[in-house]
């Protein structure tokens, strides 16, 4: 897909689905910026989209804080000229699966600041600076967890909700600024997080393998090309929409 002239911003992009979604982005002409609170793993992907002979910018991000993302949102227009598309893509998962009432206060306030306070800030001050660039697309990384729900996950899930409902508002609101806001739900994908989880309890994963119709996890790459899709010009009549990219999981 072509993104010549285009500037995308990315927070998470260290790894997992953010560093595929930003070598994707790249190798399509975009200018791409890099918010993240792993300094290493951000700059890596920012190297790799520079040998790649892509333009890049790295830029430290705590999505959790205002002044970070305002930075962030001001470090692309600075470094590029503007703003056209954003991908809101960090976020945490609950360090345990917990039934509800097990959930620890910070545990929740935690995976909601990242999870939802993130995208809301992303969103505030990426919007302005898209409308001033002509208008765009933003994308906002849920889960197959907001549009169902998941036993010992509610926190996360609960998050993920927030999520699609924050983006199917926006693009109402902002759709006559010609700017589309639409939602990514992935079932578990092979990333960094999705280990991290399965491995305080294996048979966790091997459950959920099997319960997918594709019998396998999904990739950070399959994920980018429903992200870059959302943001090209041939998804310019999908406005508001929470996407299923999850193996057929949702079907059954």
């Amino acid at each position: 897909m072509d993104f010549d002239n285009k500037v995308v911003l990315i927070t998470g992009g260290s790894a997992g689905i953010g560093r595929a979604a930003a070598l994707a982005f790249a190798a399509g002409g975009a200018k791409v910026v890099i918010g993240d609170v792993n300094d290493e793993g951000g700059e890596e992907t920012a190297q790799m989209i520079d040998d790649a002979g892509g333009m890049a910018h790295y830029q430290h991000c705590d999505v959790r804080q205002a002044a970070d993302v305002e930075a962030l949102v001001n470090a692309a227009v600075d470094s590029f000229g503007g703003l056209h598309i954003a991908l809101n893509n960090a976020g945490v998962a609950n360090k345990f699966f917990k039934n509800l009432i097990d959930v620890d206060e910070d545990n929740y306030d935690f995976v909601m600041d990242v999870n939802v306070k993130g995208v809301w800030l992303g969103m505030k001050y990426q919007i302005p600076a898209i409308i001033t660039s002509g208008g765009g697309a933003v994308i906002n990384l849920a889960s197959v967890a907001g549009l169902v729900g998941s036993r010992g996950g509610a926190v996360y899930s609960a998050s993920k909700h927030a999520v699609v409902g924050l983006t199917k508002s926006a693009a109402l609101e902002y759709n006559k600024h010609n700017i589309r806001v639409n939602a990514v739900c992935p079932s578990f994908v092979d990333t960094n997080m999705v280990k991290s989880v399965f491995s305080t309890a294996p048979q966790l994963g091997e459950k959920f393998i099997r319960a997918n119709p594709m019998r396998r996890l999904g990739t950070p790459e399959e994920i980018a090309s429903a992200i870059l899709w959302l943001a090209s010009d041939s998804a310019s009549f999908v406005n508001g929409v929470a996407l299923a990219t999850d193996g057929g999981l949702t079907a059954m």
